[in-house]
């Protein structure tokens, strides 16, 4: 079993192996935690989104699924990038927004990487409730077998994110 931490923090100064992007299904950059990722790991990225658009994503990135790129210009070597189901447009599925914490750790497992950040996907302007998205993330994280991982992190930009994350996890 991984060591499982939530800590306030900024995901794009991670140094686990892999950090993982809360996108949206185009991979194109957004708001929020994309657009901060797509930032800081510089125009690279969005040239390896456009890459996967081109040839094996044509129609995008499904919900609860995962793909990784290279990190580029991050202290990670690998971002996860993976889209959590949007709320606000009645995708409400709670095994959908699982599968985003599963899925990454499943490509992050056929990378090799042994450290992987996760920020609160859905919680933000996809409106999640977060106390949910805490609940689901942890119980997805700590069910499902990753061999090789062995350190989680939960990285929150906010104290009411890290609260919500620290009550889940008991």
């Amino acid at each position: 079993m991984p060591t499982i931490t939530c800590l306030r923090g900024d995901i794009t100064t991670e140094t686990t192996d892999a950090i993982v992007n809360a996108a949206n299904s185009s991979l194109l950059g957004g708001g929020g935690v994309d657009g901060a990722i797509h930032r800081a790991a510089g125009p690279r990225l969005l040239e390896a989104c456009h890459e996967l658009r081109a040839t094996t994503l044509r129609d995008g990135l499904g919900d609860g699924q995962a793909v990784a790129t290279p990190g580029f210009d991050l202290p990670a070597r690998w971002v996860i990038h993976t889209v959590g189901p949007n709320r606000n447009a009645g995708e409400t599925d709670p095994s959908l927004l699982a599968s985003c914490f599963t899925s990454s750790l499943d490509v992050a497992v056929e990378r090799g990487a042994r450290s992987v950040s996760f920020p609160a996907v859905s919680a933000g302007v996809y409106g999640w409730d977060a106390n949910e998205v805490a609940r689901i993330a942890l119980d997805a994280v700590r069910r499902h077998s990753a061999p090789g991982i062995e350190e989680i992190r939960f990285v929150l930009f906010s104290p009411a994110l890290l609260d919500a994350f620290e009550r889940a996890a008991g």
